[in-house]
């Protein structure tokens, strides 16, 4: 597989509790590739990555998949409830930033630092 197509992977494997960024993929698969768990070949202008040998011994020795760890215990629900909440917020943003006043803009910039700000208070359990 290419990196892309681990990703793609790794979030349909773990229910999309996680999805690995492509700037902590590429570095880890250089990582192993530099151990000699996995080599790269080029192919179609896309860097494919397998298993050696070694790295399947591994891969064998591991007793649970990484993204059944990272999927266990999820509330799907509620994950669904933040995704949704999230998406909303994104999208009345990108609604004022597309057709807003440079004010308005600057206004909404403000709003999402204050949410930001909120949402760690509440962690500190602060009003």
């Amino acid at each position: 597989m290419h990196g892309y197509e681990m990703i793609r992977e790794i979030t349909e494997r773990s229910g999309g509790a996680w999805k690995p960024s492509p700037g902590s993929v590429y570095p880890t698969l250089q990582l192993l590739e530099d151990e000699g768990l996995i080599v790269s070949e080029s192919e179609g202008g896309k860097k494919l990555f397998s298993l050696t040998d070694t790295g399947r011994t591994a891969a064998e020795e591991v007793s649970e998949a990484p993204w059944e760890e990272a999927s266990r215990g999820v509330d799907w629900e509620a994950l669904h409830d933040v995704r949704q909440a999230g998406f909303g917020l994104m999208e009345a943003f990108g609604q004022v930033w597309k057709a807003g006043s440079k004010e308005q803009r600057e206004k909404a910039l403000a709003v999402i630092g204050d949410a930001r700000k909120k949402l760690y208070l509440i962690l500190a359990d602060e009003d």
